[in-house]
């Protein structure tokens, strides 16, 4: 075997933060989740384009931070499950909540939204991290597939 060959990259997984456990906001509802995103969204382009996130949850459902996705047009955005569950996973979040804004102002969730959710519900099924709401975000309001039963 040559062994001159076999060089490959380093990988290293690391979070950071900067917040106390004890000053996280926790999210328990629906609406929990929707003050923790009025207050990380930029409202200056809601009704501008789509962009997908995700917030992080640990153990005490203690926000570890919100993750973008991805950034789309007027119409739509990818979401990529890779890229969400290696966000989660890399920060060792216990449970996810997915979210996403609708730059129409429509709160009913498409057939694309419902079928991605179950499709990441069920990923997150099998690697033990749960995603606990979807959350359509608009600049009046917001919907919740869990409490509208579309999980």
């Amino acid at each position: 075997m040559d062994l001159q060959n076999t060089k490959v990259s380093e990988v290293q997984l690391t979070y950071k933060t900067t917040v106390k456990a004890s000053e996280r906001p926790q999210i328990n509802t629906s609406e929990d989740a929707h003050r923790v995103l009025q207050s990380n969204w930029n409202y200056e382009t809601i009704e501008f384009i789509e962009e997908f996130k995700i917030i992080l949850l640990n153990r005490a459902n203690r926000v570890l931070g919100i993750v973008p996705i991805s950034v789309g047009g007027t119409a739509g955005t990818i979401a990529d499950p890779k890229v969400i569950f290696v966000s989660a996973l890399k920060c060792n979040a216990a449970s996810i909540v997915l979210c996403h804004n609708h730059p129409s102002g429509n709160l009913k969730a498409s057939h694309a939204d419902i079928e991605l959710t179950k499709k990441l519900k069920n990923a997150g099924l099998f690697l033990d991290l749960p995603v606990l709401d979807h959350i359509i975000l608009t600049k009046d309001g917001f919907l919740s597939f869990a409490d509208e039963y579309l999980m």
